[in-house]
């Protein structure tokens, strides 16, 4: 290994022959051979067969082989479609060698499209105009020595007295001259293009069969691909850096050395971190058995995504970092999240380093009054009064939890009760501006995502509020019909890990059975709505959270939208789940109801959006001109303790008292002593939203006053001409406000 790539290797090379046994036994027959032949079908290590008919070599560039793609490059980069359906599908070691263009001679093509000898004559007549020449009286012909070529399937004659044509003569001289029998053998024997090998052969041992093992692990669990020519490299990189194992080294290590080597390959270096993270893994076992000893949990060997760790090596007292693993143990085994149980962790550190200062050692020494002491440590140490929360309620229950299952001696008063909290302050929902939802859910706005799968996932994070972990994690079997056939959609609340509905409306629905028919199209269908579009062999692997980020703030961008003050909007997906909570809200939906659509786990979250939407309508309410029966205007200042006071009325009214025309401005404690309709009641108030109903009203008035007049009955005109009056003087005033002021 030169000094520029050196590793740690500094693990003892004892037991290697076990080492090697133990990898070996590890293997599947298949991947032992030393040359590992690639279909080209195979979604594990490429995109598929090239696109020319009857080539089944992989695909490289535009979805061709490199052999069809270098013809494609050569022929002017025409339509590729017109290319792949009209170039012959052999590749250049299927195609028969070229022959002499003199006509009657059987040996290959060396220049000018002549065998040797022909273009040694063309030369020897002092290269004359080259058509003229081959027009001529043809040039003589030497018979061969033997009837034809000894590679199997070529007809061309053997050069001079040699075994081979003169293009296989000169790759076998290429090769060593080895023997011709041999030689053509092998020629034969290739079926198959080297980009489509993987040459493990020259690797030493144990390093070999490590390398055949991470192909294998990828190629099962097929949630990436593993193309032969990174392989390839990755193997030069290996033999100059005279690497014997993968097992030595870390990540950083490895891919320092890989860099050092002058390579850029940035593929090569994720193959080489992941191969040693397997071998590693192999090496050390997996499962809790061999994992919980460990000071630093390596949670892809607990079988969870990604390379995670939990490191307890900064927890210094040995009672609590036994307590802290074996409380992340159960937490991790009945599902926690692993967000929450890293959120332990973290509180648990803290507690250790801040026990370590005040010289607390032992589990008895824990008291209350040390826990009290923390807090407000606490306090300064973290100002915000939300992650503190955070650290109080993990810490609560770490101590619980040590006490009901006796994994520590703890004192009796070491306990945190629900008052060790500080008071949170309210915070109202972050909703986008309704001016701003108007720009983004325009229909040009939604036809302006360049992927119609983006467009989706953002209707499906505005019209029915999931988190964007959830929506991009929809499964293709989301929907649900109700028993009268009304769509649901059909999601699982990761946060709180469980399965939720959510009614959709018809343009939604339509939108999902399409994208479903998309990713369909290509059978089989996968087990999610939005696949990852990349290394993503089956499908299987849901799009993340950060790939669909990124594009949402490209549209952002593209599309310039601007608030009120015309800023540009900064706005997060899961400010839309606030958007839609306070958009039903103010619909008047019933807070319960609200709480199940988005999915909440008590009512508290959901107190929110009811909160503003109470002052949401009290500043409506304020700002409208109100009228009594005669028309004139009622005014109150607001904030003032009478505005307030009418403010609390009319909520008791209206939760009491439905008036289609109005609201009733009498105490709800009193009774009404109008047996007539409100329109004669003094305590009536009235705005310009009903004028519609006040009109309908008059007309009604109107023909009961005619119709009783025209049948003599004098009392029922007389009652209803003072609510035609109010309704006039209502009316009046509403419409023309500005008259009403002036007098």
């Amino acid at each position: 290994m030169t000094s520029a790539m050196v590793l740690p290797l500094g693990t003892s090379r004892g037991g290697e022959a076990a080492w090697t046994m133990r990898v070996r036994a590890a293997l599947r027959p298949e991947f032992t051979a030393d040359r590992l032949v690639i279909d080209a079908a195979d979604p594990a290590y490429s995109a598929g067969p090239c696109l020319v008919p009857g080539c089944e070599r992989l695909a490289r560039g535009h979805g061709m082989c490199a052999g069809h793609h270098h013809r494609w490059t050569k022929a002017g980069r025409p339509d590729v479609d017109e290319f792949a359906t009209g170039t012959d599908p052999g590749w250049a070691r299927q195609r028969p060698n070229q022959a002499c263009r003199i006509e009657s001679c059987g040996y290959g093509s060396a220049r000018r499209g002549l065998c040797q000898l022909h273009a040694q004559r063309w030369e020897r007549s002092g290269r004359p105009d080259f058509e003229l020449w081959l027009n001529a009286e043809p040039p003589p012909i030497k018979a061969p020595v033997a009837g034809a070529c000894q590679i199997p399937g070529c007809q061309l004659w053997p050069q001079a007295a040699g075994p081979f044509c003169h293009a296989h003569h000169n790759t076998w001289r290429a090769n060593g001259r080895p023997d011709p029998m041999v030689f053509a053998h092998q020629f034969a024997a290739v079926a198959v293009p080297a980009d489509q090998v993987i040459d493990l052969a020259k690797l030493p041992e144990p390093l070999r069969w490590e390398l055949a093992y991470v192909i294998q692990c990828r190629h099962d669990e097929r949630a990436s691909r593993t193309p032969p020519e990174v392989v390839g490299r990755l193997v030069s990189f290996l033999l100059e850096a005279g690497v014997s194992t993968l097992r030595d080294g870390d990540k950083r290590s490895w891919r320092e050395a890989f860099i050092a080597s002058g390579r850029r390959d940035s593929n090569g270096i994720g193959l080489l971190v992941d191969a040693h993270h397997r071998v590693a893994d192999l090496g050390a076992g997996s499962g809790w058995e061999a994992e919980y000893p460990r000071e630093v949990w390596q949670l892809r060997r607990l079988g969870h995504p990604g390379n995670l760790t939990l490191d307890f090596t900064p927890i210094g007292q040995p009672w609590l970092r036994e307590a802290a693993k074996r409380w992340t143990r159960q937490r991790l085994a009945t599902g926690v999240g692993l967000e929450a149980v890293r959120r332990g962790l973290t509180t648990l550190t803290r507690l250790a380093g801040y026990l370590q200062q005040a010289r607390i050692h032992t589990p008895r020494e824990l008291t209350r009054s040390v826990l009290e002491a923390y807090l407000a440590d606490l306090s300064t140490g973290v100002p915000t009064a939300q992650r503190r929360q955070v650290h109080i309620g993990q810490l609560r229950g770490f101590l619980e939890a040590v006490r009901q299952r006796g994994w520590a001696p703890l004192d009796p008063t070491a306990a945190l009760f629900t008052e060790d909290n500080p008071p949170r302050p309210e915070r109202g929902p972050r909703a986008v501006a309704e001016q701003v939802m108007a720009q983004l859910e325009a229909p040009t706005a939604i036809a302006a995502w360049p992927d119609p799968a983006g467009a989706l996932i953002t209707l499906i994070l505005i019209r029915c509020g999931l988190r964007v972990g959830d929506a991009t994690r929809l499964s293709y079997d989301c929907l649900i019909p109700d028993a009268n056939g009304a769509p649901y959609l059909r999601y699982v609340n990761h946060k709180m890990n469980r399965e939720a509905l959510v009614p959709l409306d018809e343009e939604l629905h339509a939108l999902i059975l399409a994208q479903q028919a998309r990713v369909a199209a290509e059978a089989p269908a996968p087990p999610v709505l939005f696949p990852r579009p990349t290394k993503n062999p089956d499908r299987a692997i849901a799009l993340s959270t950060s790939t669909y980020r990124a594009a949402l703030y490209r549209w952002l961008e593209s599309l310039g939208v601007r608030d009120e003050h015309g800023h540009r909007v900064h706005l997060t997906p899961h400010q839309w789940r606030h958007t839609l909570g306070t958009r039903l809200i103010n619909r008047d939906v019933p807070q319960e109801v609200v709480r199940r659509i988005l999915d909440h786990d008590s009512s508290q979250m959901t107190a929110h959006y009811a909160r503003l939407h109470d002052d949401t309508v009290r500043r409506h309410w304020d700002a409208a001109r109100k009228v009594d029966i005669s028309g004139a205007t009622i005014t109150s200042e607001p904030g003032s303790p009478l505005a307030d006071a009418a403010w609390t009325g009319h909520r008791l009214a209206t939760a009491t008292q439905a008036l289609p025309n109005g609201h009733c401005a009498l105490p709800i404690q009193k009774a009404c002593p109008h047996a007539n309709a409100c329109l004669t009641c003094p305590m009536f108030l009235t705005t310009a939203t009903h004028l519609p109903a006040h009109r309908e009203h008059r007309a009604q008035v109107i023909e009961l006053i005619t119709r009783a007049e025209a049948q003599g009955r004098t009392r029922v005109a007389q009652m209803n001409q003072e609510v035609l009056s109010n309704l006039e003087s209502i009316i009046t005033a509403l419409e023309h406000p500005e008259d009403n002021d002036e007098s």
